[in-house]
């Protein structure tokens, strides 16, 4: 694997960043701190992402950035790859945005997928790739320190060998899942040998055969009782059939006589329905006469000589013409007159608003010309103030000539008093609590000694020897005193002090408000003398707009006199057709009546047409329901000829013995077919415990042969187990035999010293130093220079067993070295040089990165990388050197 190009943006310290990598040697040189390893980190943490990296994501985004990004070209096996990832930084926690393996085979997305991909192409994790082909700055010890299984695991994990023992661990696991598979199928065994011991004991076939024929013997009565049923239920039937029919006879008959006395009622109410309508034939006639009497009396007042209905209609016709016609006419008179009306009263609204107008226009021609007076005179009333206020300005500016402060400086000088002033008080308070807490002990001192205590200790003062200490107190209250005193003046002299600086805040505050107000003044002086002239031009245009529009108002106004005439004669014209209207329609409401009278005249003559013909079709009604009454009486004297009551009382007693004998016949059959039911399910019960017995021996058969396969496969899994363990230990005994060779050959080239023999590695990868005279070492107990060479060694031999294998060559990620020389002298830099070589030349590393301030690794470097840092912005800066050059340095 190559690393052929990284590009960063706001990652950590580098703003914006493109480095091109080749095979050889490429040494990243810089001062400490100038981001040197940081480039590192990029490459590892675009391969493995989080899982890359000690601290957070947020601490990979540029401080100030909302995102970073990286992105890493890289070659590997014969094909190339390119890598995206992208932070965001703007949330409550940084997130990865985005994280793109362009591969040959297709593209994968998502930070696991492109970490298990990357794992898959390396075929080691970002800890296997740590413990192998990246040797981080302050990780010397790290293999040294780690104890032997430890040890074990990391180098296990890098040759593939945990595989061998994650196969071994599946193949314990399966077999003791075969074994609990196994255990619990004998268990089922013995459970089923039990169940097939306990129905043989049970002699099934015999007890099948008992019950099979006692279901054939009941069965046999049942056909029994059913024949004889049968018999019951046909004489049942018969004698049914013979009641139901004297049964229907009778109600027919009853029917009959329903029928005969309805129809007599019938025809009796008929009868009377006919009387009543001849008593209103002669009633509706009546009624015609006085309608005829009205018509004559309405038809002479009206132009019509005969109650002709064609006259009446003809003449109706040509009314309601004339009316219509008059109406038409009242509506376009009435239409005519709105409208000169509406333009009239138009007119007068805009000869009142023209008015409106010409008087506003005079009013705004008043009003500017009193504006311009009061504008004349606001601007000397303006430029008065104009001069009080320079009074002012230079009046508080000679209060600033004779101050110990200027203008600019009050507000300081007076929060600098006013903190003094505070401190004063403060002592003030403290004094005068100090004062009064000696005068109260000087007041009881004094008591005691008048009654002749001491007045410390509270004894006579003959025996005390602190009576003179009185004196004391009574000098410091005095002193106390005159330190408040000091103290008190000091505070008023501040107070005045305080009073006169904030005058002189206020004076600053009112000179720069007056200031502000002689700007605001003169600059509106100048605004009202610039309008002046035009409000005078305006005031002009103003009284000519207003005399025009008075002008047309009165012609308005003429307009509107004239309209309002020609309504007033249409209105006239209306009320004469109104009139007229009225005259017609008072004919029209006599002819109308006319017509009405005969419309009624015919309907009574109708009405008795009608009534004639209801009353003959009620006679011939009666006709018919005479001769239906006749037929039925007829019937009736039939049906009763024909009833035999002996014959009818014989089939009673038949129909009651037969439905006894089947109520008894039922109870029998249901007590038979109850007792067949039970044996059909004691039948149905052995069957199935039979066929139960049959399939638990087919379920035996089954598990015994299941059973069999699984010892089988116990045997074969405990031998896979065995197999995979032995193979593990084979092979790790092989690469520990290689990777001790390489590790010798390797500490033998860097190490200038003669003091050590060789070093040992064990089967569990136990290190051990042996000197020279014999004596073995930890390789805790070397120098730290010795024990940095021993890592190096170390790492370049497990880089050297990856690479070359114990059968054959296979792809490995670049060899870097961070800070190296750490712990080194320069001779062994020398060494480590020669090593750097040896990989390169001897092993065939395809690239090795080493970072580094030390000068002397420079000259190692087939490709040189100049990393700086700018002291302002903190960000670092990486530039390639060209070959020449990097050959001169």
């Amino acid at each position: 694997m190559r690393f052929q190009r990284v590009r960063l943006e706001n990652f950590k310290c580098y703003d914006d960043a493109d480095l091109r990598l080749d095979r050889g040697v490429t040494v990243i040189h810089g001062l400490n701190g100038s981001g040197k390893s940081s480039l590192l980190e990029a490459c590892f943490f675009a391969l493995y992402g989080s899982k890359a990296i000690d601290e957070t994501l947020e601490e990979v985004v540029t401080i100030g950035a909302e995102d970073c990004t990286i992105e890493l070209w890289f070659a590997h096996g014969g094909t190339e790859y390119h890598l995206t990832r992208r932070v965001r930084n703007t949330g409550e926690q940084a997130q990865t945005a985005k994280c793109v393996l362009e591969t040959p085979e297709g593209t994968f997305e998502g930070a696991r997928d492109v970490r298990r991909r990357v794992t898959e192409l390396l075929r080691m994790d970002d800890e296997a790739f740590v413990n192998c082909a990246y040797v981080r700055q302050g990780e010397v010890n790290k293999l040294i320190n780690a104890s032997p299984s430890e040890r074990q695991d990391m180098l296990d994990d890098l040759l593939q060998l945990g595989k061998l023992e994650t196969y071994r661990e599946r193949a314990s696991d399966a077999r003791l899942g075969v074994g609990r598979v196994r255990d619990d199928k004998r268990g089922a065994l013995s459970q089923l040998d039990e169940q097939i011991a306990e129905k043989e004991a049970k002699d099934l076939h015999e007890r099948l055969n008992s019950l099979e024929t006692r279901r054939s013997e009941v069965n046999a009565k049942i056909e029994q009782f059913t024949d004889q049923r049968e018999k019951a239920r046909e004489t049942l039937e018969q004698a049914t059939t013979v009641l139901e029919e004297h049964a229907e006879k009778r109600e027919e008959l009853a029917a009959l006589e329903d029928d005969v006395a309805s129809l007599r009622e019938a025809i009796t109410e008929t009868e009377t329905e006919r009387t009543r309508l001849k008593d209103r034939i002669s009633e509706v006639r009546t009624e015609r006469e006085s309608l005829e009497a009205d018509l004559e009396e309405t038809l002479a007042d009206t132009e019509l000589a005969a109650a002709d209905p064609d006259a009446v209609a003809a003449r109706l016709e040509t009314l309601a013409e004339r009316d219509e016609e008059l109406q038409a006419r009242i509506e376009d008179e009435r239409v005519e007159a709105q409208k000169h009306s509406g333009e009239a009263d138009s007119l007068a609204e805009t000869a009142a608003d023209l008015e409106s107008r010409a008087e506003s226009k005079r009013s705004e021609a008043d009003s500017l010309e009193a504006e311009v007076e009061a504008a004349r005179e606001t601007i000397a009333q303006r430029r008065e103030k104009l001069d009080d206020i320079d009074d002012d300005i230079a009046r508080l500016e000679t209060r600033f000539e004779s101050a110990a402060v200027d203008r600019d400086g009050a507000e300081a000088d007076r929060d600098d008093v006013a903190a003094e002033l505070r401190e004063a008080r403060q002592r003030v308070t403290e004094l005068e609590t100090t004062l009064e807490n000696e005068r109260e002990s000087l007041a009881e001192a004094e008591a005691l000694l008048e009654a002749g205590k001491c007045p410390e200790c509270g004894q006579d003062v003959e025996d005390s020897p602190h009576v003179e200490s009185i004196e004391d107190d009574r000098e410091r209250v005095a002193e106390l005193e005159a330190d408040l005193e000091d103290a008190r003046e000091t505070v008023a002299e501040l107070e005045a002090d305080l009073e006169e600086a904030e005058a002189l805040v206020e004076a600053a505050d009112d000179l720069a408000t007056l200031e502000t107000n002689r700007e605001n003044v003169a600059q509106l002086v100048a605004e009202k003398e610039r309008g002046i002239d035009d409000d005078q031009d305006r005031i002009g245009t103003l009284r000519e707009e207003a005399a025009e529009l008075e002008s047309q108002a009165e012609a308005k106004r003429e307009a509107a006199a004239e309209a309002r005439e020609q309504a007033e004669a249409c209105r006239s014209v209306v009320a004469e057709c109104n009139q007229e209207r009225q005259t017609v329609k008072s004919a029209i409401k006599r002819l109308e009546r006319v017509e009405e009278l005969l419309g009624e005249m015919g309907e009574r003559e109708e009405t008795v047409e009608r009534l004639r013909e209801k009353r003959e079709q009620q006679a011939e009604l009666n006709d018919q329901r005479r001769e239906r009454l006749a037929d039925k009486r007829e019937r009736k004297e039939e049906l009763e000829a024909e009833f035999d009551d002996e014959r009818i009382e014989q089939a009673r007693s038949q129909k009651e013995n037969a439905e006894a004998y089947i109520e008894q016949a039922d109870g029998k059959l249901d007590e038979l077919r109850g007792t067949r039911d039970d044996l059909q399910n004691a039948i149905g019960g052995v069957r199935n415990e039979l066929e139960e017995l049959a399939a638990l021996r087919e379920r035996r058969d089954a598990l015994e042969e299941t059973l069999e396969n699984l010892e089988a496969l116990y045997d074969e899994t405990q031998d896979l187990q065995e197999m995979y363990g032995r193979l593990r230990a084979e092979l790790r005994q092989r690469n520990v035999e290689t990777l001790e060779r390489m590790l010798n050959e390797t500490f033998r080239l860097v190490y200038q010293n003669d003091s050590y023999s060789h070093i040992e590695l064990d089967g569990e990868y136990e290190l051990t130093v042996y000197q020279k005279d014999g004596d073995p070492l930890e390789p805790g107990q070397l120098s730290g220079g010795e024990r940095a060479l021993f890592n190096l060694s170390l790492r370049c031999a497990i880089y050297r067993l990856l690479a070359e294998g114990i059968e054959g060559s296979a792809p490995m990620p670049p060899l870097i070295l961070d800070e190296p020389t750490v712990f080194l002298d320069s001779g062994h830099v020398t060494q480590l040089l020669d090593l750097v070589a040896y990989m390169r030349d001897e092993v065939g590393v395809e690239q090795i990165l080493v970072v580094s301030h030390d000068e002397e690794l420079v000259g190692a470097a087939d490709d040189l990388v100049r990393v700086e840092k700018d002291a302002t912005s903190n960000r670092s800066r990486v530039d390639r050197v060209e070959a020449s050059v990097a050959e001169l340095v």
